[in-house]
């Protein structure tokens, strides 16, 4: 992460990364009150979030987890924030807090080294491109496999000269879980793999998010992910480290089975949409093996619908898997049960269907925005004037 910000602030960055830190930092230190979907969050993490000392002190201090009200504060994170933006990656990697992670984990049996921090390094990758009805659909390509499956499942909707069906989105939906095989996942570190996987399948050929879109044409996908968070805090770094190893989703074929060196497979897909080649609508989410669905959902209810941003994230989705069609209120499933789908109903909007955060441009140039209200998003359209 530290090493993606620094890369990013350099090539395309106009205010210094030490401008760009400072809020983040002051809020780090004062503390951020929770509000109900933050406090939902660490509620149903209680197990990890209380599994270590220094984690605990962050989350539930006095001995109770942390509710909505409370106010979180992070003083080293503020440190590190700080220093992110002052000295770049290097204390990241190959500095002191890169030794005192490395040190923190060998201590409780970790296998992370010097070498394995230091060897990291930025990879710029070329994004995966499908057509969806006269746009261009840009988005992650392997060793994401979020990406490729959104970029599958486009293909196979953008065949109809009409809008989709529910039916149609969740038969869609099946066949690209469908498609997760041994084969498929073996495949990603394969970079003839991509070609090979939508050449022969697509008519055509082929957990925290932030959108950004400006009148300029600028645009921006991040997505970045602790996963559900390992509860490891590294004294003195601000440093909560990851639990992707241990996410069930990216390790579909058993855990430790990833060869040493390769990078690990992700669900994360930040994506862009072009019409003649200007960004129309800019998005991504958090929710593990439901960001492709929410994604999917996202750009039907923006480019078929005509919704706006915020309410095509607000809209109620659904999404399938194992079997079952997994649907918020809102959604007439009476056709899908005709059809003899399972249906797992939710009573009300729930994290469990992603976070999208989208952007988006009309033809007129009015911009508009969505934060997911399941995970606490928010947006903002800023006026130049």
């Amino acid at each position: 992460m530290a090493a993606g910000v620094c890369e990013a602030s350099s090539r395309f960055g106009r205010i210094p990364l030490a401008d760009l830190v400072r809020p983040a930092a002051q809020l780090a230190r004062d503390g951020v009150e929770l509000n109900g979907p933050q406090a939902y969050v660490i509620e149903i993490l209680a197990g990890i979030v209380t599994s270590t000392p220094e984690c605990a002190a962050l989350f539930a201090p006095g001995g109770h987890v942390a509710r909505a009200g409370d106010v979180v504060r992070q003083p080293e994170l503020a440190e590190a924030l700080e220093r992110l933006g002052s000295e770049g990656a290097a204390p990241f990697f190959t500095g002191d807090l890169a030794a005192a992670i490395v040190d923190w984990l060998a201590e409780r049996g970790g296998i992370v080294t010097a070498e394995d921090l230091a060897a990291y390094e930025v990879v710029d990758r070329t994004p995966l491109r499908v057509a969806y009805r006269g746009r261009d659909v840009v988005t992650n390509p392997p060793p994401s496999a979020g990406g490729i499956l959104i970029a599958h499942a486009l293909a196979l909707l953008g065949r109809e000269r009409r809008a989709p069906d529910l039916g149609q989105v969740v038969a869609t939906m099946e066949r690209t879980q469908a498609e997760r095989t041994p084969e498929f996942i073996e495949g990603l570190d394969d970079p003839e793999f991509v070609r090979r996987f939508l050449a022969r399948r697509s008519p055509l050929g082929s957990t925290t998010h932030v959108s950004v879109l400006d009148r300029e044409g600028w645009a921006c996908s991040v997505t970045c992910s602790n996963g559900s968070c390992s509860g490891v805090v590294v004294p003195g770094t601000g440093v909560h480290l990851n639990n992707m190893l241990g996410e069930q989703d990216l390790n579909p074929l058993g855990f430790h089975r990833h060869p040493p060196g390769r990078r690990m497979p992700s669900m994360m897909s930040p994506t862009a949409v072009l019409r003649e080649g200007a960004p129309e609508l800019v998005l991504g989410s958090a929710g593990s093996n439901r960001i492709r669905s929410a994604i999917l959902q996202t750009i039907i209810r923006v480019i078929d619908d005509g919704l706006e941003a915020g309410d095509a994230v607000r809209a109620p989705r659904v999404h399938f898997e194992d079997g079952v069609v997994y649907a918020e209120p809102g959604i007439d499933t009476a056709a899908l049960e005709r059809a003899g789908w399972a249906i797992g109903r939710f009573r009300e909007l729930n994290l469990f269907f992603g976070g999208v955060q989208a952007v988006a441009r009309d033809r007129e140039g009015r911009f508009s925005g969505g934060g997911d209200p399941r995970r606490g998003g928010a947006a903002l359209v800023v006026s130049a004037e």
